[in-house]
């Protein structure tokens, strides 16, 4: 089984009172946490019951409060006990049935699984308002993926893995830029399962969240939607030109991308600016949470060898991921920097008036490349730091005043708070 770095997360939050809720995308392994969790409370002989709305038969002891109270005296008696409640979405006004359960100061935990589509639909996080905490699940980390494909060797000795080991950690890269990160993709070695289960995450996705949860009609045009920002993915969107090529209003291409980043497929990044007469303010640049769902949209997946401009918008991507991973329980925030005379910074790391500018390069590089956007950033801010992120090479040097790393992508994984802001940097707990 693949080893979630959430898992102890979750684990740590079992004695609060509050409801756990774990969110995440359609098959991305929240239903499994959710039975490790069940055996761990079970070898300790703590009392679980788990609930599934995707089952019939547990569905009637969902349908009230009471009708699950009944259910739960039965299994525990009048003592404690750890109550599941997975695929939360199915359930009409989820937030107030949630709210319900917890005021009434039961002698029970809840763990609660649901996907994105519960956020739009019944709006559970403003119902919950200090009676639940929120643990994100995406799909599996690059760092998760590489340790259980390695069988968790070298869990300790990471960096010296990608080190030592090049030619394997450039393999393991190239497999998680193709095939992506959901669970069976990374546990199914055959090339036609893959297919037919990506296959099958795709069409579900669209039959039941969008289709079905979300009311959205025309998901043939939901579909294209995807596909053509599968195939311009990192740079600007055109609502406009959107609009045109698919046939629907301006405001319709507006809101399918509110249900795309709403339902863990698109996430959408904002522009950094502080002249607005000269910088584009506007456009957001739209990347995937699985890049795996992405080539298969776009009709690329597992096919080998991808085209480099295809691999360096993949390696952006996982880019991305690896800083939002770094800053998850932190005020800061990530941009793009692009300006009307076409200079453009991949990220923009900003918390407050600091900022570090992160340009990605998919490259082997033998000495740093500090290129001309990047120094026009560094020019026109003046930042402490700046990162450029490679395959390979690790070093230091200075343009200006600021301080320039070299690094290569995995040791992004190993990066501490203080090390993005300074060593005088408060702690994420501490702000």
């Amino acid at each position: 089984m693949i080893q979630r770095k959430l898992l102890e997360a979750l684990k740590a939050h079992l004695p609060s009172q509050e409801i756990t809720l774990i969110v995440g995308p359609r098959q991305a392994g929240k239903t499994t946490l959710m039975l490790v969790l069940k055996e761990a409370l079970e070898k300790q002989e703590k009392k679980t019951l788990f609930l599934s709305l995707d089952f019939e038969a547990d569905r009637p002891f969902l349908e009230s409060q009471q009708s699950l109270v009944r259910r739960a005296r039965l299994e525990f008696g009048n003592g404690p006990g750890t109550v599941f409640i997975d695929e939360i979405q199915r359930k009409d006004n989820a937030g107030l049935f949630l709210k319900g359960l917890y005021d009434l100061h039961l002698p029970y935990k809840f763990i609660v699984s649901g996907s994105g589509s519960v956020e739009l639909k019944e709006k559970v996080h403003e119902s919950l308002v200090g009676r639940k905490r929120v643990f994100d699940l995406s799909t599996v980390s690059f760092a998760e993926f590489v340790d259980f494909k390695t069988d968790y060797r070298y869990t300790d000795r990471f960096l010296d893995f990608f080190r030592v080991e090049s030619r394997k950690s450039r393999d393991l890269l190239i497999e998680y830029l193709s095939f992506g990160g959901y669970p069976r993709m990374v546990t199914e070695g055959e090339f036609a399962e893959k297919r037919m289960i990506i296959d099958d995450i795709y069409r579900s996705y669209l039959e039941r969240d969008i289709s079905y949860v979300l009311k959205v009609e025309k998901t043939e045009a939901f579909s294209s939607l995807i596909k053509l920002l599968a195939g311009q993915a990192g740079r600007l969107v055109n609502y406009s030109e959107l609009s045109s090529t698919l046939g629907i209003s301006l405001q319709t291409v507006k809101k399918y991308l509110w249900y795309g980043e709403k339902t863990f497929i698109l996430e959408r990044v904002s522009p950094f600016f502080r002249n607005v007469r000269k910088e584009i303010t506007k456009a957001p640049v739209v990347y995937f949470h699985d890049v795996g769902l992405r080539n298969y949209a776009l009709g690329l997946f597992g096919i080998m060898p991808v085209p480099s401009t295809d691999l360096g918008f993949l390696f952006q991507n996982l880019a991305l991921h690896l800083l939002k991973e770094k800053l998850t329980h932190t005020p800061a925030e990530i941009h793009f920097w692009r300006t009307k005379d076409r200079a453009e910074v991949d990220f923009v790391i900003q918390m407050g008036n600091r900022v570090i500018p992160v340009e990605v390069k998919f490259k082997e590089l033998k000495q740093p490349e500090i290129g001309r956007s990047l120094r026009s950033f560094i020019q026109r801010y003046a930042p402490e730091r700046a990162w450029v992120i490679n395959l390979s090479l690790s070093k230091k040097t200075e343009v200006k005043d600021t301080k320039v790393e070299v690094l290569p992508f995995y040791e992004v994984i190993f990066k501490d708070w203080a090390t993005l802001f300074g060593e005088h940097a408060q702690s994420p707990m501490a702000i």
